[in-house]
């Protein structure tokens, strides 16, 4: 099986995705999420992570909080509406971190679990995912993992595992 570095934003996003292709790659999830408010909700997300990893044996690699990347990531871009340039410019920033660790440590391919969100523009993210792909020469695996009610069925693992299910994105803009 090919080694895939899972970027994930929170556990209850990874669940669903996890789900569907734990049976096709060697998966880790890499937990690089600058954007979050608060070191206590970075913390709070990324300790639900490896819970709910360690439940169904998939490892976790976790990037210490460093939310001055994403400030400087988004510059100028501060009153972007949701979904906006602001977001893709996250999404970049995340992605080509995971892409870069990935090549780095012997992974064969990246993917996001970012597409289960119904919040999130799944077209945008994958055309991230691979321009990404390009500037560093490495498999981006697409997805959209909200179809097929794949939202909802991460909304019943989560309630299954009893995991904390956040209300915003994580960026301090997203709670607007």
């Amino acid at each position: 099986m090919k080694k895939l570095l899972l970027h994930s934003c929170c556990g209850p996003c990874s669940t669903q995705v996890i789900d569907v292709l734990k049976d096709q790659y060697d998966l880790t999830i890499f937990y690089y999420n600058p954007n979050i408010d608060t070191s206590e909700e970075f913390e709070h997300r990324l300790s639900e992570q490896k819970r709910y990893c360690n439940a169904v044996g998939v490892k976790v690699i976790d990037i210490p909080y460093q939310p001055e990347e994403y400030y400087a990531a988004i510059h100028g871009y501060e009153n972007e509406p949701e979904g906006g340039n602001r977001c893709e410019r996250c999404f970049r920033l995340r992605l080509e971190r995971t892409a870069q660790y990935a090549k780095e440590n012997g992974f064969d391919c990246f993917a996001t679990t970012l597409t289960v969100s119904p919040h999130k523009n799944s077209v945008i993210i994958n055309r991230v995912g691979k321009e990404t792909s390009e500037k560093v020469k490495f498999e981006f695996i697409e997805g959209n993992y909200k179809k097929q009610d794949g939202y909802k069925k991460s909304i019943e693992l989560s309630k299954k595992y009893n995991l904390y299910r956040q209300n915003y994105c994580g960026c301090e803009f997203s709670k607007r």
